[in-house]
């Protein structure tokens, strides 16, 4: 198939890889412009640009995807279809119609549960014991297109957004090969309104941890959003961040230290593993306890 591959970060890399690896003819490949990032600003071009340059495909990265070069050049490539994995842009009707099958879409959840910017890290904030990727027949509305395939996953107490991000991608880059294979066979089924949850854009506000809640939810925040915002707390003066706990038993006034690296929570306790102070690098909980003088009884705020 004559395709348009619309694709970002490193999650949509192994679905562009595994199109060319089937021999479709990528046409084109979009991704949101270069950013600066790290302390120095730097310019990073999306890695999706990256593997493109090296196949020498036609590249475009537009700050404006309403009006100009970029719905022209979707139009006049004469598409059989677009393929959105992670792209990041909200896309006009006028390029939704453009390719003569329209445009598909790869989304990390199984829809309609998680519709939005962030579905696995909600999957996990959440609790969920299950995720997915859905492939879906890309329409005006949010995420809300009628279902193509899909396949799933359990969710296991170990993953975080990077662990699960990378099973995700990987499966769904076999998915989509699958589903093109039979495209012109599939039966598109409709998402149920009434299972329609949203994962909304995180907020650095969303890592700051209460205590008063249990264990396994502080558990679910800390790898849920592992890597952006992070999950963090108040002590003394400074923020702490939490990078690494697990639930275990423990009871006690919430945020207080137990004996060991526990800290009591609403329900249970948390065993702290791997923490970091501002300006300082990750180091083990039993470190930070005993460099802090914290002695059980004494508070994590």
């Amino acid at each position: 198939m004559r395709l348009a591959f619309l694709g970002t970060p490193t999650f949509a890399v192994p679905c562009l890889q595994a199109l060319l690896d089937a021999g479709h003819d990528v046409a084109l490949v979009v991704a949101q412009p270069d950013r600066p990032a790290g302390r120095g600003n730097r310019l990073l071009t999306p890695p999706t640009i990256e593997l493109a340059r090296q196949f020498g495909l036609r590249t475009m990265q537009p700050e404006k995807v309403r009006s100009g070069e970029f719905p022209e050049t979707m139009e006049i490539l004469k598409l059989d279809l677009a393929v959105v994995v992670a792209y990041g842009r909200i896309l006009t009707q006028q390029v939704l119609d453009a390719p003569k099958h329209g445009c598909i879409n790869l989304h990390a959840s199984l829809l309609p549960r998680w519709r939005g910017a962030a579905p696995i890290q909600w999957s996990i904030l959440a609790g969920d014991l299950e995720t997915g990727v859905s492939i879906q027949k890309m329409v005006a509305a949010l995420d809300a297109g009628d279902v193509l395939a899909e396949t799933r996953t359990p969710i296991h107490d170990t993953d975080d957004t990077s662990s699960l991000s990378e099973r995700l991608s990987t499966m769904g880059a076999k998915l989509l090969t699958e589903t093109l294979e039979k495209f012109d066979t599939l039966t598109p089924v409709s998402q149920d309104p009434a299972g329609v949850t949203l994962a909304r854009i995180l907020k650095k506000e969303d890592g700051l941890i209460d205590w008063g809640r249990s264990a396994a939810q502080i558990d679910c925040q800390i790898r849920g959003l592992a890597g952006w915002p992070g999950t963090f707390c108040p002590f003394q003066g400074q923020i702490l961040k939490l990078l690494r706990a697990r639930p275990v038993e423990g009871h006690g006034p919430p945020g207080t230290l137990l004996d060991g690296e526990r800290v009591a929570c609403g329900d249970d306790a948390l065993r702290l593993e791997l923490v970091q102070l501002p300006n300082r690098g990750p180091i083990s909980a039993r470190d930070f306890i005993n460099g802090a003088r914290l002695r059980p009884g004494d508070l994590l705020t």
